[in-house]
């Protein structure tokens, strides 16, 4: 099965590759991208802005690659708390998945490390209530969904994930699940509370295309906005 995409008058094709058992991340097959300040600080996901009210029900671990993340008042107490976006960045994916995702939401963002431009996603699952869509612009501590069960798989919790590599979308089975791949997000965000200069302007590489099911979305941002930053302010990210 196979589609095909036009980009400046030039036709390219691309797989849609075994949609049988798995949603995943295709290779990108379109450039596109969407800009968006480069983030100054990271904040918790939940109990804005240190993580107040909540506690860290099961961590990273070699079989847990991310946080889950539960209100002190425990049970489904917490069901439609706030879900908060950690930092500045822009929306590249969010849809109900079910297969014990529920609804889930990735934020891309872009941060200042070392004197380098780097770039993280952040995934957040089981949510009630999604209030954002692809390609947005997101600012940190704005409500992107609330927190939920995974339509009734678990009691009410939010599942968070720190990606250094961007390939994983939904098809965690195919990469290690390890440093190589994640970041341990409590210990990422406590190195990451310092605020840096505000105003650049990254340029967010949004062009992967999902297929789900045999139905394939269109890229999160279908085209290049019309006015950019300077060059030499800009990180752009293609693949």
């Amino acid at each position: 099965m196979s589609g095909r995409a036009v980009l400046s008058g030039v036709a390219l094709l691309f797989s849609l590759g075994d949609l049988s058992a798995q949603v995943a991340f295709d290779r990108p097959v379109l450039s596109s991208s969407a800009p968006a300040p480069i983030a100054d600080r990271f904040d918790f996901p939940v109990g804005k802005p240190d993580g107040a009210g909540y506690y860290k029900a099961r961590g990273f671990s070699a079989h847990h690659p991310g946080e889950d993340w539960d209100g002190i008042g425990g049970g489904n107490s917490d069901l439609n708390d706030p879900i908060n976006s950690i930092a500045d960045g822009v929306v590249i994916f969010a849809e109900d998945v079910h297969r014990g995702w529920g609804n889930v939401v990735i934020v891309r963002h872009q941060f200042r490390e070392q004197g380098e431009i780097k770039t993280v996603d952040a995934l957040f699952a089981h949510l009630n209530s999604v209030f954002v869509r692809r390609g947005d612009r997101v600012a940190r501590g704005q409500r992107i969904g609330t927190m939920g069960t995974a339509h009734g798989l678990y009691s009410a919790h939010l599942h968070f994930e720190l990606r250094k590599n961007l390939e994983i979308g939904l098809n965690r089975a195919a990469f290690p699940c390890d440093f190589s791949c994640y970041y341990d997000p409590t210990k990422f965000i406590a190195a990451h509370r310092g605020r840096g200069p505000r105003g650049d302007d990254a340029t967010y590489a949004c062009n992967r295309v999902l297929t789900f099911r045999g139905r394939v979305s269109p890229p999160a941002v279908k085209v290049q906005p019309p006015h950019e930053p300077p060059a030499d302010r800009l990180a752009t990210l293609f693949y």
